[in-house]
Formats: structure tokens, sequence, C-alpha cells
């Protein structure tokens, strides 16, 4: 089945002790948007980014978060959480984001994305949902979303639909990936397995496998 775009959320800038920059300012604040709106190979057109260093960039230009696993933390943390809530840029419905092969592709609007890896959560996400233990309450639950590349710009918008145009025979998904690098150890090996896993994380894989033995 296809899905669709819940929203399309853009950052704004939130000034707090907890935001991860210099400066105390953080994107993860997105709201959603009306229109269509540009997705670049570097990011998405409108949206704030506080901090470049860890955010943003070629492999992490668009970051993507199921409705319905949102609708599950709403449940656990016993209140209502809108769409970009988790710092996402698009909220998707009836796709299976944390089954998300790594390297597949799709279309969306006038543009092509393509999977490349799981979001870590962090410090500013904790602070900006007031949850001390979240970090650790998102690890254990394993849902952390896509990092998308943007293969070919174009504008998306609510509504629109989500097709999986390609997906590579690896087989190796967003969960596996999040799962192999906090929890599951013994999946690292599969890692090596997904091209286009970001180098990065490849090199991750390898440093711990070599220290294993």
């Amino acid at each position: 089945m296809t899905g669709r775009l819940a929203s399309v959320n853009l950052g704004i800038v939130t000034e707090a002790e907890w935001a991860g920059d210099a400066s105390g300012r953080s994107g993860i604040d997105k709201r959603p948007v009306d229109g269509p709106v540009l997705l670049r190979a570097d990011g998405v057109a409108g949206d704030f980014i506080g901090e470049p260093a860890h955010h943003g960039g070629p492999d992490q230009a668009v970051y993507a978060y199921a409705e319905e696993d949102a609708g599950w933390w709403a449940t656990e943390i016993g209140r209502a959480i809108r769409p970009g809530g988790f710092g996402e840029n698009l909220t998707t419905y009836a796709v299976d984001v944390t089954g998300a092969v790594i390297g597949e592709q799709w279309a969306v609007g006038s543009a092509l994305l393509q999977v490349t890896k799981p979001r870590t959560p962090c410090r500013t996400f904790a602070g900006f949902w007031g949850v001390p233990d979240l970090i650790k309450r998102f690890t254990v639950r394993a849902m952390p979303g896509a990092y998308l590349r943007v293969l070919r710009e174009g504008e998306v918008g609510a509504g629109d639909p989500v097709e999986v145009v390609d997906r590579p025979a690896h087989g190796v998904t967003i969960g596996e990936v999040f799962r192999a690098l906090n929890l599951e150890p013994e999946l690292l090996p599969r890692l090596l397995d997904a091209p286009d896993l970001p180098e990065p994380l490849r090199q991750k894989a390898r440093r711990r496998l070599a220290a294993r033995g």
C-alpha cells in the first residue's frame, strides 16, 4: 500500500538551556506548514537547524517519522504529540519507516528521496519533551525514524503519496541498524551489507567488530 504525508514540518528557533548548540538555540520544534515545501540536497527550505555539525547535510537532509509510532508514544507518556513533535520534517501515514530498507527510494511529490540511517536520540530531544529518561526509553523502543537523502530535489506537501520505487535486496532496515548500534551488537555484521549506509556508520560497525575480535 502506498502511504502518504500526514504533514510537512519546519523548525522554528527555540532558545532553551537544553538546546544543543553553543548559542542555546535549537530547531527541534517543528510545526506543520501549508502548501508545498522544497526539499533540497542539503536540507529542507525554510527549516531551522540549530546544530549543523550534527544535523542536516546530504545524508540527513530530511527526517521522517511515522504518525503511527507517534501515537504509541502519546499513549506511553500520556499526552498528545502533534506532527513535528519528534523534530521530523515529514510525518508519514501508512509508511513502515522502521522497516524501511537502507537505500530504498521514495517518490514523494516531485522529489525522490533515499533512506540513509536512523536517528540517534540526544539530550536536546529529552529536554524538548521534558522527559529526563527519554533517551533510554526511545532507545529501548527502537522506533527511531529515518533520515533521507534527496536524490532529486522537488516540492512536497501534506497529502502527497509516498511510493517506494526501489528497494535494495540486502534487506537491512532502519530498525536493524538502530538495534545493531544500540541494543544488539550481534547484528553489526549486517550493517556492512548495506552499501548506502553512510560511511561513518559503516566505519563505526567495523571498529566495534574489530574490538570484539
